[in-house]
């Protein structure tokens, strides 16, 4: 089976579903899109923010650097989940909202009609971040059900500290993978992430992450586990649920 994920920046896609990935790998023909840079929002070097919107022209040389290492850094964690299909549109981080709309869509189609995706993961409609909200909108509006559509589902994970620190919280998952077996290689692809991942109070860290996936798994039965929110299933038959290959 085809499937896409839309991510808004690289470490989104471990972050919201890297034991999914890991668990879909090895039967599937998987394919990750990011769509902004994931650094140049900083407006600093360092990988540390700055309260300033104008970046000096050494500041955006090194940042310029950094863009090319988290792409490296994307392609470890993804090669330990598995995936070895990425393509990387380096669109400006956390100003997707400046980019024409329709250039985004095209984006998405142009992948879809490429290799007709059965299934589309990207972000929560709610998250913060507005990079993810453009990338689920976009997601939708590319894979829209037309009648010549080959897309069966489109499924949203959540990204800590982007679907919990939205107000009021809708993240409302009724999808949940069993990733007991992968947590492992999960939480081994978010060290690739070196610059990304935080220290722990912090949610985007690996305490975190981990915990977020064992309360997921206590819930629903099983040692870990990834939410989804299922946005759209259609279905000719029942062989066609939306993991099934």
């Amino acid at each position: 089976m085809n499937i896409l994920v839309v991510s808004a920046h690289p470490d989104d896609e471990t972050i919201g579903m890297g034991g999914t990935l890991k668990k879909l790998a090895n039967d599937n023909d998987i394919k990750i899109l990011f769509l902004a840079d994931g650094i140049t929002a900083r407006k600093k070097s360092g990988h540390v923010n700055t309260a300033v919107y104008k970046a000096n022209e050494l500041e955006i040389k090194k940042m310029k650097k950094e863009i090319d290492f988290r792409k490296k850094d994307a392609i470890k964690a993804l090669k330990i989940l598995g995936i070895n299909k990425t393509k990387f549109l380096d669109l400006a981080d956390n100003e997707l909202d400046t980019v024409p709309f329709l250039k985004i869509v095209k984006e998405v189609e142009k992948e879809i009609k490429a290799t007709k995706y059965r299934v589309i993961f990207t972000h929560h409609h709610n998250d913060l971040n507005i990079d993810h909200r453009i990338a689920y909108e976009a997601t939708l509006t590319a894979a829209r059900p037309l009648v010549d559509s080959t897309v069966d589902s489109i499924i949203s994970f959540e990204a800590v500290s982007s679907s919990d620190w939205h107000s009021p919280y809708k993240f409302k998952p009724n999808m949940f993978v069993n990733i007991s077996s992968e947590l492992k290689s999960k939480l081994e692809a978010l060290n690739a992430y070196k610059n990304e991942i935080r220290q722990f109070p912090h949610p985007r860290s690996k305490e975190t992450i981990e915990a977020v996936a064992r309360r997921w798994g206590s819930l629903y039965g099983y040692n870990a586990a990834e939410a989804f929110e299922i946005i759209m299933t259609r279905m000719d038959n029942f062989h066609n649920l939306p993991l099934s290959s």
